[in-house]
Formats: C-alpha cells, structure tokens, sequence
C-alpha cells in the first residue's frame, strides 16, 4: 500500500509543481476566496467563452459562438491552480491570479484570459 501511495504521488507531483509565469501586480488567490470565486459560478472571459464551476465539482466550458461545450470534473490542486478533468480523459491545469480589479486565467503555456466583470 505505501509504494502504491507513493508512486501516486509522484505521478501527481508535476501537476502540484506546475509553475505559472506570473506579471507585474498579479497576486495568487488564497485558497478559500479561490473556491468561492469559481464554486456554483460562472466566468465569462472576453472572447465570449464560458467556464461553469458547478458546486458539486462538475465543470462545463462553452465555446463563444455556438461552437459547443466541454464537460469534465474541476478541483484546486494544492499549488493553488485549477485542474479540470474532462470528459475525454484529458487534463488540463491553470491558475486564476487577481491584477488590480481583474481576474485573469493563466494557462500551463503561459497564455493570459481576463475575466469580465
């Protein structure tokens, strides 16, 4: 059983030890006010996409446009970045930081989405 731990862990740990590349003025989230921020929320970003956080940890992404949606499970990793399981199996990392009255979705590649008011 310790092994198996174990290699689950290690399995884990590049998720945990993601690292974002952080801007001037960006500050990361505390973990509480994170999970209130997203928690049974939904987050519209500038191109017109959606992310839903649903309460019971569903997630749904729903593209601008018509051009469908997404579904997966989401979770706050212990680093502080959102992880969300997809349907299809994959898995995808990112870290949400406040800039001033801003909220911005960081992704793994570095790619930076404010959030709408």
């Amino acid at each position: 059983m310790r092994v198996t731990l174990t290699f689950l862990m290690l399995l884990a740990a590049p998720v945990w030890a993601q690292s974002f590349v952080l801007k001037s003025g960006d500050a990361a989230f505390e973990y509480a006010e994170l999970d209130q921020r997203l928690r049974g929320q939904v987050l519209t970003f500038f191109d017109d996409g959606q992310s839903k956080y649903y309460e019971d940890g569903r997630y749904s992404y729903t593209y601008a446009n018509d051009g469908g949606t997404a579904y997966g499970y989401w979770d706050i990793n212990p680093a502080g970045a959102v992880c969300i399981q997809f349907l299809n199996e994959q898995t995808r990392c990112d870290m949400y930081v406040k800039n001033g009255d801003r909220m911005i979705l960081i992704t793994e590649e570095g790619h930076r989405f404010p959030v709408r008011p």
